[in-house]
């Protein structure tokens, strides 16, 4: 399934994100912001909202070790 702006979609793609980071060494935080009601897309929405800049992790990496 594609759809991320449900709640279902964003919790996995947030997985995805943590998941991808941690395995390169990075621990982000990424949370989940549920929006409301959307008129054009007649539902509700959830964003994803990280520490991240541009993509990329803020703190270096290593910090479980």
């Amino acid at each position: 399934m594609s759809d991320y702006c449900s709640n279902e979609g964003a919790v996995r793609l947030q997985s995805m994100i943590r998941d991808y980071w941690k395995k390169q060494g990075f621990d982000v935080d990424v949370k989940l912001v549920q929006e409301g009601f959307v008129s054009t897309m007649r539902s509700s929405r959830y964003d994803l909202r990280s520490d991240m800049v541009n993509g990329m992790p803020r703190r270096g990496g290593d910090l479980h070790a």
